[in-house]
């Protein structure tokens, strides 16, 4: 899951680079840090069966699924 965070944190910290919230050697940082990674993959395993049971209503809501 590390790599999948990591590769998610490189995108995420362009939109910071290019509007100058952030430095270079700062987006580096939050690449590179595991405890980072490690607390946008409890926060990624608290949101998704969230998601996903909002999915499910959404469907039956709008008849996508019978």
């Amino acid at each position: 899951m590390a790599p999948i965070i990591r590769i998610f944190l490189r995108y995420a910290t362009f939109p910071l680079l290019y509007f100058g919230m952030v430095n270079e050697n700062e987006a580096s940082d939050l690449i590179a840090d595991p405890e980072i990674a490690q607390w946008i993959s409890l926060a990624a395993g608290i949101v998704a069966p969230f998601a996903a049971e909002a999915w499910y209503w959404a469907a039956r809501k709008f008849r996508w699924v019978k």
